[in-house]
């Protein structure tokens, strides 16, 4: 019983950065595993980068390096720097909390000169 809201997506040019911003309700947000997941036009939706509610992280291997995932317990915030972005990270960013399945409405993410 979590509600999900993202935001921070944008029109960048490659090499640039974005940091996504995703808000949780109160509701057991410090139990839950968070997720961005990202879908492009004619793809499935992909993990990019999880964090559990000790902390651990896990990554694509596509955002190794380039992406870290976060988050803030005391203001209910999860967040995903994305830095060196290429054209092939353009897609719909999805916020996901995996105890109730809840997905956020996604942000829009486009890298293009």
């Amino acid at each position: 019983q979590v509600q999900l809201v993202e935001s921070g997506g944008g029109l960048v040019q490659p090499g640039g950065s974005l940091r996504l911003s995703c808000a949780a309700s109160a509701s057991i947000f410090n139990l839950y595993t968070m997720s961005w997941y990202r879908q492009a036009p004619g793809k499935q939706r992909e993990l990019v980068a999880s964090i559990t509610s000790g902390g651990h992280r896990n990554y694509a291997d596509s955002a190794k390096g380039r992406f870290t995932i976060s988050r803030d317990y005391a203001n209910n915030t999860v967040y995903l720097q994305m830095n060196s972005l290429k054209p092939e990270d353009t897609a719909v960013y999805y916020c996901y909390a995996d105890l109730t399945a809840t997905w956020g409405q996604g942000t829009q993410v486009t890298v293009s000169s």
